[in-house]
């Protein structure tokens, strides 16, 4: 019968009571006088404990990400999102959303794409308008730097008018569904209608602005709705390819990984088509969101090397912090561990802090099913 090796090993020709009585322990007052060495020198070989802890934790992650199955990797895009399962010691990458995910959300982004071209334009003064108040003064300040009453901005945006015109006159030929055809006709209709006036005049300002935006944000939901409608049944249908494919035992301890960027890391489009596909006891710790600054030049390592220390965490928590669950909690989670105790130097309730955060849960959960970007301003 094979033997486990434990933390004193198991090949050794002495046994771990023959060292403990023929060997001294090293008591502080049986040591041998250290040299004389300098404070940083001193310093330097304490240093050292923890260069060499970091090293064999890099070592055990290394060999740990070779082992990980089953893991998932989902790599949010313009296309709906890359999928990559890694089971077995295969790897099967799918892009599973129907184009029509992509086309919908790039007429959906006119309005968008007209306010990034004037946006260096705006006055850097909030004026009486709606939503005033919502209006951060210095974030308007900052991103109105053009030079005032400036014209920098014509040629771009009847560049951008092109580009839209030509999209107009092809959404025929596109193959999309007609009421997603009349939505996009719609909204390049709209957009005309304010480049041609703001031309013309050689000027806009925020209310003609808003005024446009208000207007093509009915088909600006139509749209949205036709991309959801197509990202979720392309992600569902392969949720439920994969999960015939490795069996419901893998299926239930598979892990998730999400990359995302931090601007939509809450509420997450995959995460919220994933989660119920998943094993229900698993979700909470199990599919987890990795938001990043950018896509990472290997985003399945990325995914499996974050997995790969959450896994190891897990069981260093129970052993290495046996008498106190609540900081083992902390290694095992993404609270610091030294969240606590700065928390009680601070005199600062984590009573509080945990019912804020549980508050925020509880929102989180109650509109996980509605629109992300509808959902926006009661989140913040």
């Amino acid at each position: 019968m094979a033997t486990r090796r434990g933390f004193l090993g198991t090949a050794t020709a002495v046994s771990a009571a023959t060292l403990l009585t023929s060997s001294r322990a090293y008591a502080a007052d049986d040591a041998p006088a250290a040299a004389a060495v300098t404070e940083k020198e001193a310093r330097d070989s304490i240093l050292a404990v923890n260069v060499g802890m970091r090293a064999n934790y890099a070592a055990l992650k290394a060999e740990l990400i070779k082992v990980l199955s089953p893991v998932m990797v989902v790599q949010n895009d313009n296309r709906g999102g890359k999928f990559t399962l890694i089971h077995g010691g295969t790897q099967e990458a799918v892009q599973p959303v129907d184009p029509i995910f992509e086309l919908a959300k790039s007429i959906a982004h006119v309005p968008l794409g007209i306010f990034t071209i004037l946006a260096p334009y705006l006055s850097d003064k909030v004026p009486n308008i709606p939503n005033a108040a919502r209006i951060d003064p210095h974030d308007l300040e900052m991103t109105a730097y053009g030079p005032a009453g400036g014209t920098g901005w014509i040629t771009p945006l009847q560049d951008f008018q092109k580009t839209m015109t030509t999209a107009k006159g092809n959404l025929k030929a596109a193959g999309l569904p007609a009421q997603l055809t009349s939505s996009c006709d719609e909204m390049i209709k709209k957009a005309n209608v304010f480049i041609d006036a703001a031309v013309k005049t050689k000027q806009f300002d925020m209310k003609s602005y808003q005024d446009f935006s208000k207007a093509a944000f009915p088909n600006v939901e139509k749209n949205m709705y036709w991309a959801s409608k197509a990202q979720i049944a392309g992600v569902q249908a392969l949720m439920k390819k994969w999960r015939a494919q490795i069996g419901e035992a893998a299926w239930s301890d598979m892990y998730v990984g999400v990359l995302s960027q931090w601007t939509t890391s809450v509420l997450n489009q995959n995460t919220i088509i994933i989660g119920p596909c998943m094993d229900a006891k698993k979700v909470a710790t199990h599919l987890i969101d990795f938001p990043t600054t950018s896509t990472p030049a290997d985003p399945v390592f990325t995914v499996l090397d974050n997995i790969a220390r959450i896994v190891q965490d897990n069981i260093a928590a129970e052993l290495v912090f046996v008498s106190d669950t609540e900081i083992a909690d902390a290694l095992k989670g993404k609270q610091d561990l030294l969240s606590t105790e700065i928390l009680d130097q601070l005199k600062t309730p984590s009573a509080a802090t945990e019912a804020t955060t549980a508050a925020f849960t509880a929102g989180t959960g109650a509109t996980a099913a509605k629109c992300p970007f509808s959902q926006k301003a009661a989140q913040v």
